[in-house]
């Protein structure tokens, strides 16, 4: 059991045999009153995202969890496959658990699974991402030489299918670094 004041961002707990993960965590204390956490939490099998409301002295239960270095195979419109490298025992996620994180993962790629044991078996629940990654520049205008000192941005096309707002003086095929919280251009990549 844990103390709902250490919910912290990252953090996996177990509320009526569901397994969530803390996307966001706010503590308040009102006065004379006693002090409340809310999260907004994940749901790791249905991927929702839900509100929770907790009294600071609460205790939820804490789930087991492990993580697992796993290939990205591919994905289709309901399942993403991955695969063990050492034992070549294939793992499937639906992709509604995944749909932040899938767009940013490459085919071949290893990652992160978060597993969860429970009833004597390991479930896969989502993937770890790293928090920047780069990506190709597949469509844009061109840039114009002497752009690069204001903050006036355009439309450009990643290799992910995703659009993203990049400064003027980035062209097609440059490599860009975005963060996969967001999505946002972040810098470009050397």
């Amino acid at each position: 059991m844990i103390n709902a004041t250490d919910l912290k961002n990252g953090k996996t707990f177990l509320v009526n045999g569901k397994p969530y993960k803390v996307i966001k965590y706010t503590f308040t204390k009102v006065g004379r009153g006693g002090a409340t956490v809310r999260v907004t939490a994940k749901n790791l099998i249905s991927g929702t995202v839900e509100d929770k409301t907790f009294s600071s002295n609460i205790k939820v239960e804490d789930v087991s969890t492990f993580k697992k270095k796993l290939q990205f195979l591919y994905s289709d419109a309901a399942t993403a496959y991955f695969v063990d490298p050492k034992t070549y025992e294939q793992v499937e996620i639906s992709t509604k658990v995944l749909e932040t994180e899938l767009p940013f993962i490459k085919e071949g790629e290893g990652v992160n699974i978060l597993y969860w044991s429970s009833g004597g078996e390991d479930l896969p629940l989502s993937v770890e991402i790293p928090i920047k990654i780069k990506l190709k520049i597949t469509e844009t205008a061109p840039g114009v030489k002497g752009n690069s000192a204001t903050n006036m941005y355009k439309t450009a096309h990643l290799e992910n299918g995703k659009e993203v707002r990049v400064p003027l003086f980035i062209n097609q095929d440059d490599l860009v670094i975005v963060d996969t919280r967001t999505g946002e251009y972040i810098e470009r990549a050397k």
